[in-house]
């Protein structure tokens, strides 16, 4: 049997906030410093949470190029080095497996996670989508956080690796995960899953294509959980995306246009709902939602606006912020306590919306 690990565990594994762990401090030296003025969140009125300012405190007085001044293979490694980092220790899991599935011009790479052994009741299914900037990020990224889903949520996880930009420009990258998605509904007896109990999720860049594909498959799903997704690539200008955009708190507007030209090259995807789910005419019927976002983050605003969308369409659903905290936080467990607690309570809403 799976050894069950809960919001327990995560907590043992969060770094003292009083000290600068030498994981916070590789971090600020390479990957996300901003040469951040420290009074621009000190004298905030919207608190950050303890761990949060301690870890943004050290990433200032360490300094360092932000994602969007590092080559794309540089960034790549320094953000899979980040997570490993700051992700706190690796979750025990039942079962895990590297397999490949026919995609639309070649293979697909998927990890499939099982946290028990399955009887003759199939379990449900969550199929994720791993964030990056639809440029970074790969299965080593995300794999607590799908160890943690799988056996606090008691689902079978399948995490995609659907090819990045900018080798792979839009529209390759979410073609990639709609064609998984398929594959885990039409095989999933397979894996020892239930197809009638599949639900879609990803961060950032993951929630992104995780909304596209309920949108794509809505009658293949059954839930969407969105954490911290991007939904809004036209011109509208976010509050959100104004006050936390600057490059004080990891994510800023400038990684977010890098990230956008590396995947679209002379492409608008204003109007095209495969990349902006927000601009779809019609939300009615979709499969009911989770939004979860972060007080701190860019993106933050769309997030809400999409789910905000949802609800006015007749979908049941909710939306949660972690007012405290910044974009990413889900990754970090090992130094954020929000990471702990927002983990915890995806995971119940997910288990609850696929009993």
């Amino acid at each position: 049997m799976a050894t069950r690990v809960g919001a327990s565990s995560l907590n043992r594994g969060l770094m003292n906030s009083s000290g600068i762990d030498m994981a916070v401090l590789w971090l600020s030296d390479i990957a996300f410093g901003h040469r951040i003025d420290i009074n621009s969140w000190e004298n905030t009125k919207m608190p950050l949470d303890q761990s949060t300012d301690t870890l943004l405190k050290n990433i200032a007085a360490q300094g360092g190029p932000a994602f969007h001044e590092l080559p794309v293979d540089t960034c790549r490694k320094v953000f899979k080095e980040v997570v490993s980092n700051l992700q706190g220790d690796v979750l025990p899991i039942h079962h895990s497996e590297d397999r490949e599935i026919a995609g639309p011009s070649g293979p697909i790479p998927i990890r499939v996670y099982t946290p028990r052994e399955i009887g003759t009741e199939k379990l449900p299914v969550l199929v994720q989508f791993h964030g990056g900037g639809w440029v970074i990020g790969d299965l080593d990224t995300h794999d607590n956080m799908c160890r943690y889903f799988a056996n606090e949520a008691d689902v079978i996880v399948v995490a995609v690796a659907y090819r990045l930009a900018p080798e792979h420009r839009f529209p390759v990258g979410i073609d990639d995960c709609i064609a998984a998605t398929e594959w885990v509904h039409a095989n999933a007896a397979s894996i020892g899953a239930n197809s009638a109990k599949l639900a879609v999720t990803g961060d950032s860049a993951g929630g992104n294509m995780a909304a596209v594909v309920a949108q794509q498959l809505s009658d293949k799903v059954a839930f969407q959980l969105l954490l911290y997704p991007a939904t809004d690539f036209s011109t509208t200008v976010y509050a959100s995306r104004e006050k936390f955009g600057q490059g004080e708190y990891f994510l800023s507007s400038k990684d977010m246009d890098w990230f956008g030209e590396h995947l679209f090259g002379d492409y608008d995807p204003t109007n095209d709902v495969k990349a902006s789910p927000i601009a779809a005419s019609d939300l009615s019927g979709l499969p009911p939602a989770l939004t979860v976002t972060a007080g701190y983050d860019p993106l933050r605003d769309e997030g809400k606006a999409y789910a905000d969308a949802l609800a006015a369409a007749g979908v049941a659903s909710e939306y949660k912020c972690f007012v405290g905290t910044i974009h990413g936080f889900a990754s970090f467990p090992g130094c954020l306590e929000a990471g702990v607690e927002g983990l915890g309570f995806m995971a119940q809403r997910l288990k609850a919306a696929l009993a």
